[in-house]
């Protein structure tokens, strides 16, 4: 997840960072995809948390661009993000980005075996290949965030046809923990599947670079987060997520973002998800406005007064 977060803490100004997104005829089946213009030069702290998808975040600014850290690694460019990355943090003047979520089968699909990441933080280059450098030249030549997405759409195209795609019984098994919001057993997805315990999480952890188990654990993590974001009490996301209790709520969290539930709640990296990705949040925050292809439009949700703007396809800058 994305955000433009001052050093000193301080919440971003999204005033002066463009947002566009795809017009839906546009859109892939398991694919998510938005741009990050910022109208002026300015400092960009970016914080990743735990998501339900593989990123790519691609750099297509000039100049230094992006530098980011996670698990003691440290890159520069684009990158690619697994499955919980845990701390992942990255700076710099970035004044133009493109970020993909991949649905973990689609990423599969997309990236073969470099899609089982885990909760590893790659170079693009490293996880897209030989073809890596030309990616970043045409997006960068594109006039227009339309011209981008339609490439990125054929390119995802392509390597989705180019490869097998994953189990059928894994794919079920991600589509059932995604849409029951990770409150599913392992053992009634195995049964449903028709495969032991064993096989399925063997396959499942093979394919997508997580257990069945810990993709359960994240889905769930990931609507508790949104919901906190959206303005709901602990107490109350705790009963809504299917937690035992808010300690545990508390426990959940702090495994994936090393946070409290209070500080998740306070974080600008889920304020744009909205925006960026409609749809994606459980609760629309208060004040919103959910309307395909608006012009921009400006925004406050609970606790934070700074401005956000979406339009359905922008200019590039």
């Amino acid at each position: 997840m994305l955000s433009t977060e001052a050093p000193n803490g301080a919440p971003p100004d999204w005033s002066i960072v463009d947002v566009a997104v795809p017009r839906p005829s546009a859109r892939l089946a398991g694919v998510s995809m938005a741009g990050f213009s910022q109208q002026v030069s300015a400092f960009t702290d970016i914080a990743m948390v735990a998501h339900p998808s593989v990123t790519l975040l691609i750099d297509l600014s000039d100049g230094d661009g992006i530098l980011y850290s996670a698990r003691g690694r440290r890159g520069h460019g684009s990158f690619v993000v697994g499955l919980a990355p845990g701390n992942l943090r990255a700076a710099g003047r970035v004044g133009t980005c493109l970020q993909i979520r991949l649905e973990p089968a689609v990423a599969a699909a997309v990236l073969g075996p470099a899609a089982a990441l885990g909760g590893r933080v790659e170079s693009f280059e490293d996880v897209w290949g030989r073809e890596a450098e030309r990616v970043h030249d045409e997006l960068r030549a594109a006039g227009s965030w339309d011209e981008r997405f339609a490439l990125a759409a054929g390119l995802l195209r392509r390597r989705i046809a180019d490869r097998p795609p994953v189990d059928p019984e894994v794919a079920h098994t991600w589509r059932t923990t995604l849409g029951s919001r990770g409150r599913v057993r392992v053992e009634g997805l195995a049964e449903e599947v028709g495969w032991s315990r064993k096989r399925l999480s063997a396959r499942f952890h093979a394919q997508l670079g997580i257990t069945p188990k810990r993709a359960a654990r994240l889905v769930r993590f990931d609507h508790a987060a949104h919901l906190l974001a959206a303005g709901l009490a602990p107490a109350s996301v705790a009963f809504e997520s299917g937690y035992v209790d808010q300690s545990h709520l508390h426990r959940e969290v702090k495994a994936f973002t090393g946070l409290t539930p209070t500080a998740v709640a306070g974080a600008p990296w889920l304020a744009i998800d909205d925006v960026a990705w409609p749809g994606s949040s459980p609760v629309p925050p208060r004040g919103s406005m959910e309307s395909a292809g608006a012009a921009p439009r400006r925004m406050a949700p609970p606790g934070r007064a700074w401005n956000r703007g979406r339009t359905a396809s922008t200019g590039a800058r």
